[in-house]
């Protein structure tokens, strides 16, 4: 599942393929300047864009056109900060991360991690790991790297809520300001809304502070070409990727895209703020009009806890939305080569991945956040698998992108290096840890909690025992144990009269689960019913 360090010699070809392909297309961005013109040319052409049909190259003025108005408001208010090397940010995105070397990244291919246990505040025990020799080894954790005008609001919020809900939410601000991966392996019922809240905040400022370069370098640009017309313009406007997305949510259900669009719009509240197809997006991601959600509504302790806040809602597991986020508006379902948040689920993506043969939009992602791994490990956990295969990789068309913008290491195969993910776990799973060992090469380094469970005794009457089965390799082991279960275990079971009536077969996988139920329907001495998700 590591993102290995692609050929220098097929990531050129690769990327002269798509300067020939850009090359012919008479709608490229590089050709269509208009971004450097006066604000009255984009005015007509969003004009003219009206009557038009949809393609790419209108998006890519549409996107122009979001940047014109708000560019002067931005300029004035952020100052004269060109280039902070000092920030959290820029050290980490920039053009040229100290951290990005070439011993990291053979260190993060070779799983080579320097590795200590510290204690992290409210979130315990955590396990970090940092690529072997890694200039990070003795850093010290960093303070929160928050703009000022998405903090103040936030801290002003917290001090109307619990000092631990407080300390959990700046405790994990700033561990993530590092742009170290996270991976929390046990996230109890009532932290999770500020959980949410905490990572939304984090992924609005990465957003912000993505389009505050983008703006900064427009107007540079539009000075230099204003000023000398004919002067070569600044070589130093590398601030982009090959596509806009550069934050994906991956969930295993639309009331879970609910929660998390209601965690990233606390931070854009209105007035302020103008949210776009909000009723769109609340109808179709919520129950129908009418509908009762019996799970909810239910008494308390009819249900547990755990049960009514995984299945309440809607729990269709076959979605995508594109957010798109200016300073004034957040828009959702916007075009996924708009949009700079996907929320999605992995089965969503996969059907849109293959449908389309490309998943160029996913090229550019820089947040990675995974949340309820442990309910995503009980779908298909395949589609988990296929979404992460396709982060980071050079796209197969060039979609208007002006390469003169790109940022170095996109253009070296390298993002994948930089990718911060973020994953999120009510408890772990095997596959959630292999996820977390194999496919995060981030060379800022990861970071683990450690939880550490109390036993649980097992009550009276109750005969609690483990069964051995002969497997020489793991490759085996789902054949291996399906056959044990149905030539061994179960007809010892049907033997018996008491247990052939009173037994409870509790399958974790959804692929063992989908095989053992299709053994029961073809064994005819079985009486069962199935109870899923």
């Amino acid at each position: 599942m590591a993102i290995k360090d692609e050929d220098p010699t097929s990531i050129t070809t690769a990327l002269l393929t798509l300067l020939n392909v850009s090359a012919t297309r008479a709608g490229k961005r590089k050709v269509q300047v208009e971004v450097f013109v006066p604000a009255e040319k984009l005015n007509k052409r969003k004009s003219a864009r009206i009557s038009e049909t949809a393609s790419t190259p209108e998006v890519d003025a549409e996107r122009r056109e979001d940047n014109v108005p708000e560019k002067e408001e931005t300029m004035q208010e952020e100052g004269n900060d060109a280039l902070d090397t000092t920030d959290a940010y820029e050290l980490h995105f920039g053009n040229y991360p100290p951290i990005l070397s070439e011993s990291s990244r053979n260190a993060a291919d070779a799983k080579s991690w320097t590795i200590s246990t510290t204690r992290n505040g409210s979130l315990g025990t955590t396990v970090i790991s940092v690529p072997a020799d890694s200039i990070l080894s003795e850093k010290h954790e960093s303070s929160i790297d928050i703009l000022e005008r998405l903090y103040a609001p936030f801290r002003a919020r917290q001090l109307k809520q619990p000092r631990e809900q407080t300390n959990l939410q700046n405790d994990l601000l700033s561990t993530l300001s590092n742009r170290r991966d996270l991976y929390l392996t046990c996230t109890p019922l009532d932290t999770r809304k500020s959980i949410r809240e905490a990572i939304a905040l984090h992924a609005v400022n990465h957003v912000t502070k993505k389009r505050r370069r983008v703006l900064k370098n427009n107007e540079r640009l539009a000075h230099a070409a204003k000023t000398d017309s004919n002067a070569e313009p600044p070589l130093d406007v590398q601030d982009q990727g090959f596509t806009r997305p550069s934050v994906l949510f991956l969930l295993p259900f639309r009331s879970s895209a609910l929660d998390w669009y209601s965690a990233i719009t606390s931070h854009t509240p209105s007035p302020s703020f103008q949210i776009e197809n909000q009723a769109r997006f609340t109808s179709e991601y919520g129950l129908p009009p009418g509908a009762i959600d019996k799970l909810a509504e239910a008494e308390p302790g009819t249900y547990p806890l755990d049960h009514v806040e995984t299945f309440k809602g809607n729990v269709d597991d076959n979605f995508r939305v594109g957010v798109k986020l200016t300073r004034k508006s957040v828009k959702m379902f916007a075009e996924f080569y708009g949009c700079d948040v996907i929320l999605a689920s992995p089965l969503g993506l996969r059907r849109s991945i293959e449908k389309e043969r490309n998943a160029d939009y996913l090229s550019s992602i820089e947040v990675l956040v995974v949340d309820q791994l442990d309910a995503l490990s009980m779908q298909n956990w395949d589609h988990v698998k296929f979404v992460l295969s396709h982060l980071n990789k050079l796209p197969k068309e060039s979609h208007d992108t002006d390469f003169s913008r790109l940022r170095p290491w996109y253009l070296e195969g390298h993002a994948a290096y930089l990718r911060q993910s973020i994953f999120l776990a009510a408890h772990e799973t095997p596959e959630a840890r292999a996820l977390y060992n194999n496919a995060l090469i981030n060379v800022a380094g990861k970071i683990r909690t450690q939880k550490h469970w109390s036993p649980v005794s097992v009550p009276e009457g109750i005969q609690q025992n483990f069964v051995h089965f002969d497997c020489a390799s793991p490759k085996d082991e789902a054949d291996k144990r399906f056959n044990y279960f149905t030539a061994q275990l179960l007809p010892t079971v049907l033997k018996s009269a008491v247990q052939s009536a009173n037994t409870a077969v509790f399958v974790p996988s959804s692929f063992d689960f989908i095989r053992v139920h299709n053994y029961f329907k073809k064994y005819s001495g079985v009486s069962f019913a199935i109870l899923s998700e």
